[in-house]
């Protein structure tokens, strides 16, 4: 199980999170590549302080909208949303190479990466773009109960998935992320993380906003930047494995 987190979010002199706090203990670093937050400036200083922990290094593209965030649903064809993503990711692979880094996988961000996980439509125009380009890297989605279906898609348009868990949001009892519109979404009590991270590492299983427990497939589980307690917390997560 590898820890990963969203870095680089900060805008020109707008900075957002603690990313040299986090870095240090995180394997994989998602890198906001211009499509919600970054420049490329703000790049490539994530990009060398990622190499300077021995962090992998991936993009972390969304839907076009700087002013929110990417947390809102553009409606736009698949096809161009897919034009975005490789995009942003080449922009992120060309800073990354001029500091000797690979970029070595890809997390669509916020309202790209829950519009993915809700429209099959889109996420396979994602994932045949991505089989088009020569990036040649995994695409990270949210582990469900659904998983088999996504990697029988992938396996046909001929990507490599990774999944993904949360240890600070709450899911809904379809496996899904709950809306952070909904209060309580996420997390802020470091017990309550440090609880849900145990059982996603040591279980594969996460309980539910109604109190079920579901098993989730990850690879790979996420802390947010942006939430001071993930950061207080991600330290102790390595216990667990």
């Amino acid at each position: 199980m590898k820890l990963n987190a969203d870095v680089g979010e900060g805008f020109g002199v707008w900075s957002m999170g603690n990313d040299h706090a986090l870095m240090p203990h995180i394997d994989m670093a998602n890198v906001a590549c211009g499509g919600h937050a970054s420049d490329p400036l703000t790049m490539s200083a994530t990009v060398r302080l990622a190499k300077q922990y021995g962090v992998a290094v991936g993009a972390h593209p969304s839907y076009p909208d700087l002013l929110g965030f990417g947390r809102r649903a553009l409606p736009m064809p698949h096809s161009e949303a897919a034009l975005h993503m490789l995009a942003q990711v080449g922009a992120l692979q060309a800073i990354a190479s001029a500091e000797d880094v690979l970029v070595e996988y890809i997390k669509p961000h916020g309202a790209l990466y829950n519009c993915m996980m809700d429209d099959l439509d889109l996420m396979a125009d994602l994932m045949k773009s991505l089989a088009k380009s020569r990036f040649n890297v995994p695409l990270m989605i949210l582990g469900t109960a659904d998983h088999e279906e996504y990697s029988r898609m992938a396996e046909k348009l001929g990507v490599t998935l990774l999944f993904e868990a949360f240890a600070d949001r709450r899911y809904t009892p379809q496996g899904r992320l709950q809306s952070r519109t909904i209060e309580g979404s996420v997390y802020h009590d470091p017990e309550r993380i440090l609880d849900q991270a145990k059982r996603i590492i040591q279980e594969g299983s996460i309980v539910t906003s109604d109190g079920s427990t579901i098993r989730i497939p990850a690879d790979t589980l996420c802390v947010h930047g942006d939430n001071a307690e993930s950061i207080n917390t991600v330290k102790d997560f390595r216990s667990f494995f």
